[in-house]
């Protein structure tokens, strides 16, 4: 169920060129082959528009969040990536929209959180579908059509933390990267297990734990609930590059341990990339 928020934006869905407020299933019919054009302009709290990415070869959603009452142009942008088998506005169901409000009304400076739907654990595994592409070269451009920026943190949630990291490694000039019960393989008969990498040498080139030194310690944030199935993973993680945060606490892998960390992802990202002065 969306939240009152993303309720509420639903009707200013309809302000933006080629917008469509589909429902929250698989959306209906083919793909577009071509995407929208022009600049559209960023004009409620929560929008959702469903963009063609050429490098996923498919449409997918784009969520927006700003925070309310906070004029969006020019904010510095925090990506957003959900779990397996969710979506992007994933993050409306968790409550993103109010807690953004509520954090920047705390004195957090204001920022935007921007959403794509991904897949893959958010990497290439040879399906003519590189997330990592979209992420990299695609939604800069979204982003700036709209008078946001581009990506200055990123955030990612159990699989969403295994693309989160991928795109850090890529990215070492972010300012902030946080990942709650990030979905880290300490093996490749673990990792084979997900029937998701085509291979060992695939699985190895993107796996996060293999390469500690593209990560920037100082400028990460990791979440994990104790009860986690992934916890062993990303206390190793923590291990080998010594993050600015680390916080394992009493949790699950589910929407009850993510909404309760959201509060501290939120104040770790915002004060982070947002410029001094």
């Amino acid at each position: 169920m969306l939240s009152r928020r993303g309720l509420l934006a639903g009707s200013a869905l309809a302000l933006l060129a080629g917008c469509s407020s589909a429902p929250s299933g698989p959306p209906p019919g083919p793909p577009a082959t071509s995407p929208p054009t022009g600049p559209t302009p960023l004009s409620a709290p929560v929008t959702v528009q469903r963009m063609h990415s050429a490098a996923r070869g498919t449409d997918v959603e784009l969520v927006l969040i700003t925070p309310d009452g906070v004029p969006a142009s020019g904010l510095p942008v925090c990506l957003a990536l959900h779990g397996r088998g969710a979506r992007a506005r994933t993050f409306l169901d968790l409550g993103v929209p109010e807690a953004l409000t509520k954090a920047v009304h705390a004195g957090v400076p204001p920022f935007a959180i921007a959403a794509p739907d991904g897949d893959h654990y958010w990497v290439n595994v040879g399906k003519n579908d590189d997330p990592q592409r979209m992420l990299s070269d695609e939604i800069p451009v979204w982003l700036t059509q709209r008078g946001l920026k581009a990506p200055a943190a990123v955030f990612g949630i159990s699989m969403g933390g295994f693309g989160a990291l991928r795109f850090a490694r890529a990215h070492p000039d972010l300012k902030a990267t946080a990942v709650a019960s990030a979905a880290l393989f300490v093996s490749w008969p673990d990792a084979r297990a997900r029937k998701v990498f085509a291979d060992e040498a695939g699985w190895r080139a993107e796996e996060p734990l293999l390469h500690p030194a593209d990560i920037r310690g100082a400028n990460l944030g990791v979440w994990c609930g104790e009860s986690d199935p992934f916890l062993g993973a990303d206390r190793k993680l923590v291990n080998a590059v010594s993050p600015a945060v680390a916080r394992f606490s009493p949790g699950k892998h589910e929407d009850a341990y993510w909404r309760g960390v959201l509060p501290d992802v939120l104040e770790f990202a915002g004060r982070r990339i947002t410029p001094a002065g």
